[in-house]
């Protein structure tokens, strides 16, 4: 074999070689739609994912031949799972080829975020015990140039749970929908709820079709299981309450 055929034998080795140290790795978007950790995490909850898949959303791509997936695989693998990524450091992190500072400064963004949520102490809701606490709540309402109908959705303790606008504009028996208001009622599984709503004019005593509205919810709320416990009209002349006067209840 003379020298120059020598030559070309080891080029062609060195490209064979070349060629099998190559790693090629499926790219997220490559993946079937169902197999996507950002699509699985929409079709079946964050809860159901693992650690790799929750990780690859926060990395979302790695280096041109690292998959995220791949990517989360080696961070969980090199520093023993979630609990042994939240102790290292960002030079640690950084040392994992394909990772760059920005993408370790992610991973550690989240879970400090979580370390957070975790060590978080519960805010006391607000309660309300009277017509005054309402209309303390909602004071704004008062003042309101158009007319506009909320909830204040309470639990058994009597706790706000949320204050969700349903109507804007005239608040008359023909426009309400029961099923309508009670919808975010439902969906937050609460026990009891008081309707509030304004009068632009400022004076807030109720009309006949407040109290004609007031009938409806409060039949509605008895065939939900859920109570009503009050209807509270506000103006920038004060609040009335139907319940303490009776109207409709």
């Amino acid at each position: 074999m003379g020298p120059r055929t020598r030559l070309r034998e080891r080029s062609r080795q060195a490209r064979e070689d070349s060629r099998a140290a190559v790693e090629y790795h499926p790219r997220i978007k490559d993946l079937p739609a169902a197999e996507r950790p950002r699509e699985r995490l929409r079709d079946i909850g964050a809860t159901n994912l693992s650690s790799a898949e929750l990780l690859a959303i926060i990395l979302r791509t790695g280096t041109r031949s690292d998959s995220a997936i791949s990517l989360a695989t080696q961070l969980l693998s090199r520093f023993g799972g979630v609990a042994g990524l939240a102790r290292a450091g960002l030079p640690q992190l950084c040392d994992l080829r394909g990772l760059g500072e920005a993408k370790a400064a992610q991973v550690k963004a989240a879970l400090e975020l979580g370390r957070r949520l975790l060590s978080a102490k519960p805010e006391e809701r607000a309660a309300v015990k009277s017509p005054q606490d309402v209309a303390d709540l909602l004071s704004d309402m008062g003042f309101l140039e158009q007319e506009v109908l909320r909830l204040v959705l309470l639990n058994t303790k009597n706790q706000v749970m949320g204050t969700p606008e349903v109507y804007r504009g005239s608040v008359n028996a023909s426009l309400i929908r029961v099923g309508e208001l009670f919808r975010e009622a439902v969906r937050e599984n609460c026990t009891a709820l008081i309707v509030v709503h304004n009068h632009p004019s400022g004076d807030p005593a109720p009309s006949p079709e407040d109290i004609s509205v007031t009938k409806r919810i409060v039949e509605a709320g008895k065939l939900l299981d859920i109570e009503v416990l009050d209807h509270i009209i506000l103006g920038q002349q004060g609040h009335v309450s139907l319940k303490e006067r009776g109207l409709g209840f």
